[in-house]
């Protein structure tokens, strides 16, 4: 039986990047977009930053999310098994000037074609792979320091690339646990799509039989995880209920990610989804608009060490 759509579009895709500074400035000075919260992991006992970037008030769809992992001095190994890409929209006209833009930053970059869409293909300074796809129809908001010309502006994710060995069990994962529909090929390249249809909902599978596994830890180099909007707690509990009820034990219990609830499955073919429901404060629960994305906001598990957690994570300017 396969699940109604409850799986509507992107929320965040999270990324273990390497330093903190670098990755910021690739983020808001390079690309354009605005710092929304600045945070820290949720998980563990050692402080690592949690970078939110996005649109002015980091809508669902538009977040990229970081790690800066290098000053824990843990590297990850790319390969199969993990999201290796995360796409981006921008306006079909504007990707001649990101071509140029990216290139006089210092980036390679290539164009080429998927889907019967035009993109350019380039790396973060850690090495994960970035694409801009040329989307004429994408209403969403894009956000504007002057950086990049608001007409130009990225729009938000479009889709991310998953390398998997065979596609059989991911292709089961999508259509009867995560809502996957529209489903077609280019070359080795399989795409799915959620909720609406259209760009923020893209999920693509690449299928590299003789690329071997990759890193699930944290670690410098890698995409964590990609999450997924549904549209409230109990409808994030019957997603739950119904991974499970398909065999897929390995789902969590809901954690408070003080901005969202989320919870995550390690799906067949190795990468790790996230069902996420937004609180409804969203960034604001804690800072004001206009100070929005300025200043740490330190995770309730190192509250009693918040002197301690600033002075030992790496320093940011703006």
């Amino acid at each position: 039986m396969q699940l109604n759509p409850h799986i509507l579009k992107h929320h965040h895709i999270t990324l273990n990047v390497g330093g903190a500074q670098e990755d910021y400035d690739f983020h808001t000075k390079v690309l354009g977009l605005k710092s929304v919260k600045k945070t820290g992991l949720y998980d563990g006992s050692t402080p690592i930053y949690h970078l939110y970037y996005g649109n002015d008030l980091g809508d669902e769809s538009t977040l990229v999310t970081c790690f800066p992992m290098r000053q824990s001095g843990r590297k990850a190994t790319r390969g199969s098994g993990q999201i290796k890409t995360l796409a981006l929209s921008v306006p079909q006209s504007s990707l001649a000037f990101w071509r140029s833009h990216l290139g006089e930053q210092g980036f390679h970059v290539t164009q080429t074609e998927r889907f019967g869409e035009q993109l350019l293909r380039f790396a973060h300074p850690c090495g994960i792979e970035y694409e801009l796809v040329g989307i004429d129809d994408d209403d969403r908001l894009p956000y504007s320091n002057g950086v990049i010309p608001s007409e130009f502006g990225i729009r938000g994710t479009h889709g991310i690339t998953v390398s998997v060995q065979q596609m059989d069990n991911s292709d089961e994962f999508m259509q009867l646990g995560w809502s996957g529909k529209n489903r077609r090929h280019d070359g080795d390249f399989v795409r799915y799509e959620v909720g609406e249809g259209g760009s923020g909902t893209i999920i693509d599978f690449e299928v590299e039989p003789n690329l071997p596994q990759g890193s699930w830890l944290y670690g410098e180099g890698t995409v964590h995880h990609c999450a997924f909007k549904v549209s409230d707690l109990t409808v994030q509990k019957d997603v739950k209920f119904h991974l499970e009820g398909l065999g897929l034990t390995d789902v969590s219990d809901r954690k408070d990610r003080g901005y969202f609830d989320s919870i995550y499955v390690r799906t067949p073919g190795g990468a790790m989804f996230e069902a996420t429901v937004s609180k409804p404060e969203g960034f604001l629960v804690d800072e004001s608009y206009e100070n929005l994305g300025k200043t740490l906001q330190v995770p309730p598990i190192f509250a009693a060490q918040a002197a301690a957690m600033t002075g030992y994570l790496e320093p940011l300017k703006f």
